[in-house]
C-alpha cells in the first residue's frame, strides 16, 4: 500500500498541477504528443521490441528510417500510437469487456487478424516466465469479476486499486498477444479519469524493477511494489508538468549539480528516488529551476 506520506505529496502535486493547467491546455497537449514517441517505444521494448526512440519517433512522424525494420514492428508503432490517442479523444469511454476487445483490436489489427479483438478461444494457452495463464474458458468470469473489483473499489487509495488491476489483468492474460500494452494503456486511461497526467512505465530495468512485480503477485498476492512503482512514475509526470507550467529553466540534474556544487550521483539517486522535483525527456534526467536573475552592470 503507497504510504500515508506519499499520498499527501501526490495530493499536493495535483492540488498544484490544477491550479496551474487552467488556460494552459494547448501547453499540456504539446507535452502528450512531445511524450508519445517515448510512451510508444518503453511499452514495446517492454516486449523486446528491436526499435530505438529514434526510430519510434521517425515512424511516428512517417519519415524514413535508416535500416529496415520488420512490418510487425512498424505496426506496433502505429497502433499503439492509434490506441493511446483514441483513448485521450474518447471522454465517454467505458472500462468494459467489450471496449478492452475493441482497444486489442485497434492494437493487433494488420500484425495477426485471426487473433486481434477477440480473447484467447479453447486450446489457446500462454506462458508468461513460468506463469500459464487461466484456461479460456474461464477469462469471461474472471475479467467480469475483476471489472467489477474496480467498480467498487472505492475505500481504497486510487493507486493500489490501479496496481490490483494492472496485476490481475496480467495474471489473466486474455488475450494471445498484446496484453501487457493494452494494460498500460488503461493504466492511463484510470489515471486520466481522475484526473492525472499518463505516466510511463520505462522499459529499461524492466528485468529489475516491473517483471518481478508480476511474479510477487503472482507468489502472494503482493501488490506493494506495483504500487511504489507507479507512485514514482506519477511524482515524475507531475513534476515534469509543473516544471512546463511555471516556466521554468529547464537542465539536465548533472548539470544542475554543478551549478549547485552537488554530488551528480547523489542527485541521480533523489531523481529516481523522487526527492527531487526531476523527470525524464528521453531517457535523461532533468529538473526545472528557477531562471537565475542576470546582475546587472554599471
Amino acid at each position: 500500500m503507497i504510504s500515508d506520506a506519499t499520498q499527501r505529496k501526490i495530493k499536493a502535486l495535483k492540488k498544484e498541477f490544477e491550479q496551474l493547467k487552467d488556460g494552459k491546455e494547448s501547453l499540456l497537449k504539446l507535452l502528450k504528443e512531445a511524450e508519445l514517441p517515448e510512451l510508444v517505444y518503453n511499452s514495446n521494448a517492454i516486449e523486446n521490441s528491436t526499435l530505438t526512440l529514434r526510430e519510434t519517433e521517425r515512424i511516428l512522424l512517417e519519415q524514413e528510417v535508416a535500416r529496415n525494420i520488420s512490418v510487425r514492428e512498424l505496426y506496433e508503432t502505429k497502433n499503439l500510437a492509434r490506441v493511446t490517442e483514441y483513448l485521450d479523444n474518447q471522454s465517454d469511454f467505458d472500462l468494459n469487456i467489450d471496449n478492452i476487445i475493441l482497444l486489442h483490436q485497434m492494437l493487433i489489427g494488420g500484425i495477426d487478424d485471426s487473433i486481434a479483438g477477440r480473447l484467447r478461444k479453447k486450446n489457446e494457452y500462454v506462458r508468461v516466465g513460468d506463469h500459464i495463464a487461466p484456461a479460456p474458458e474461464h477469462l469471461q468470469q474472471l475479467l467480469d469479476n475483476l471489472l467489477d473489483e474496480y467498480a467498487s473499489s472505492h475505500d481504497q487509495y486510487f493507486l493500489d486499486i490501479v496496481a490490483y488491476f494492472h496485476l490481475e489483468f496480467e495474471r489473466i492474460h486474455p488475450f494471445c498477444d498484446g496484453n501487457g500494452r493494452i494494460g498500460r494503456v488503461l493504466i492511463n486511461w484510470q489515471l486520466a479519469k481522475l484526473g492525472y497526467p499518463p505516466i510511463i512505465i520505462r522499459s529499461k530495468g524492466k528485468h529489475d524493477f516491473y517483471y518481478p512485480l508480476f511474479q510477487k503477485f503472482q507468489d502472494s498476492k503482493d501488490q506493494d511494489g506495483m504500487s511504489d512503482l507507479l507512485a514514482l512514475a506519477l511524482q515524475e509526470s507531475l513534476y515534469k508538468r509543473l516544471a512546463y507550467l511555471k516556466g521554468l529553466e529547464i537542465m539536465r540534474v548533472t548539470d544542475y549539480a554543478k551549478r549547485m556544487n552537488l554530488a551528480p550521483n547523489a542527485q541521480l539517486n533523489a531523481a529516481k528516488r523522487q526527492t527531487i522535483a526531476a523527470f525524464r525527456e528521453k531517457g535523461v534526467w532533468k529538473i526545472g529551476i528557477q531562471f537565475a536573475k542576470k546582475v546587472k552592470i554599471g
